[in-house]
């Protein structure tokens, strides 16, 4: 399996669903944590922000996702309508770190809050929702309150409060990282089934080089603070399989795995000002 190469967008291709040009954040403190950060999500992608913790990862997700504006740059979004507040409300979907579930709620209001947010009544919303928690295996849980469920179980609720507004745009940030391996490999399991059923595209936040390389069809690796784009690959699926369980024990995995984490080390200690090409 050759290495992943840094890639752009080639001539001819779709318009990105979101674009980011010359994007810096700097906090009230004065941190500078994201610094002309530049790149393009595209539709159907399943992209990994890869990097090393206090490196932006989460500053550029939530600012893709309107709850944090650049102190320069612009976000764009060539291929959607925009809204009084500069971004598809409706187009995107937010899965946290934490589940951040309401515990005196059962599961349906949890997954239902979105659309109450948006004036849909319980009755009207119901099918929809039910249809959520059928997507992440819970549809038998819908009473049940988060105390009564495993930490794997509760981030699946988080998923489908996600899922429950039909989003194009399916952002998460680093939602498994306090989870058990067993139950982590499972989800990153569901959220592979949920991107191909679906037709997502995803951003993905994660500082584990084994989760982005078996996620990913592309992984924007960020050198440390001030978080940029270094490097930029494109990964191929494995010819004639599924990333799955085998490929995981795969040679084809191991290697990308050398791969990403070469690149993740480049990164890590690459001049400031350097980018992806």
């Amino acid at each position: 399996m050759s290495a992943p190469a840094a890639t752009s967008l080639p001539p001819g291709a779709a318009r990105p669903v979101v674009s980011l040009r010359g994007v810096s954040k700097r906090f009230s403190n004065g941190t500078l944590a994201l610094s002309s950060m530049s790149m393009d999500i595209r539709r159907g992608e399943f992209v990994s922000l890869l990097g090393p913790s206090g490196c932006g990862k989460s500053t550029a997700l939530r600012i893709v996702a309107g709850l944090g504006q650049p102190s320069e740059g612009t976000v764009d979004w060539p291929a959607s309508r925009i809204g009084r507040n500069g971004r598809p409300d409706a187009d995107i979907g937010f899965v946290f770190q934490e589940p951040t579930l309401m515990p005196w709620k059962p599961v349906f209001d949890n997954a239902f809050l979105p659309l109450r947010l948006k004036g849909v009544s319980k009755a009207q919303a119901r099918d929809t929702v039910m249809a959520a928690l059928e997507t992440v295996g819970l549809e038998d849980f819908a009473r049940a309150y988060p105390r009564e469920l495993s930490g794997g179980m509760r981030m699946r609720v988080s998923i489908a409060r996600a899922l429950v507004t039909e989003p194009k745009l399916l952002l998460m940030d680093e939602p498994f990282g306090a989870l058990d391996e067993i139950t982590r490999q499972k989800l990153n399991d569901d959220v592979l089934r949920l991107w191909h059923e679906k037709g997502l595209t995803v951003v993905f936040v994660t500082h584990s080089v084994f989760e982005a390389a078996y996620l990913s069809s592309r992984i924007a690796v960020m050198g440390a603070r001030p978080g940029r784009v270094v490097s930029d690959m494109a990964l191929a699926s494995p010819a004639g399989r599924e990333r799955d369980a085998g490929f995981r024990s795969s040679d084809a995995y191991g290697e990308l795995c050398r791969h990403v984490s070469q690149a993740l080390a480049g990164a890590m200690y690459a001049p400031r000002g350097a980018e992806a090409a």
